[in-house]
Parts: structure tokens; C-alpha cells; sequence
């Protein structure tokens, strides 16, 4: 798939990803100092054509940007993080061990 466009919904506090019609999205929660990524949902249309991973990018990008550690408990994003180690720095520390990083 094409690179897609990812924005951030603050009023419903998501990044999304609309594509024909339908929206992929990573649900967000901000508390001090973190951002806590506890869900992703992608239609099934749109799966295995990096949609999922588009968002994960965007997620830990805005995460870096505002200097914010990233808690990753939607179980994709802690799979996507574990398999990017440039990203893992602005993992907050609290859930290193847990990942295994």
C-alpha cells in the first residue's frame, strides 16, 4: 500500500488513518511525561498492508516530538516496538522489562 496519511484526532484522542470510507485507528491516553497506546484497530481490509504499522510510526514520531516516554500496552504496538529498536529509547521504563527490552 501507498504511503498513507495519519492524523491525530485530539477530540477523540486517536491517530487515524481513513481509507475508502473506512477508519483505522490507535486509541491514545496523555498523562504527564507519557502517552499510553492501549489500542489499534484496523478493518479487515486493510490488513497486512502496513496501515497498523503507519500508525505505530506516527504514534512513536508525535510520542518523540513532545518528549513523551511511550507505555505500548495494545499488544501490536508492543510487538511493533519490540521489532524497532530505533524507537525503543522513548519507551517509558516501567515497561522495558515486561517487553523484554
Amino acid at each position: 500500500m501507498a504511503d498513507v496519511e495519519v492524523t491525530n484526532n485530539t477530540q477523540a484522542h486517536r491517530f487515524e488513518v481513513n481509507l475508502d470510507g473506512e477508519t483505522a485507528f490507535a486509541e491514545y491516553r496523555l498523562k504527564p511525561g507519557q502517552i499510553i497506546l492501549p489500542h489499534t484497530v484496523v478493518p479487515p481490509a486493510f490488513e497486512g498492508k502496513g496501515v497498523a504499522g503507519a500508525l505505530a510510526r506516527h504514534a512513536f514520531g508525535y510520542a518523540r516530538a513532545e518528549g513523551l516516554k511511550v507505555v505500548p500496552t495494545c499488544p501490536f504496538m508492543s510487538a511493533w516496538v519490540k521489532k524497532h529498536p530505533e524507537q525503543q529509547d522513548i519507551v517509558d521504563p516501567s515497561c522495558r522489562e515486561t517487553l523484554g527490552i
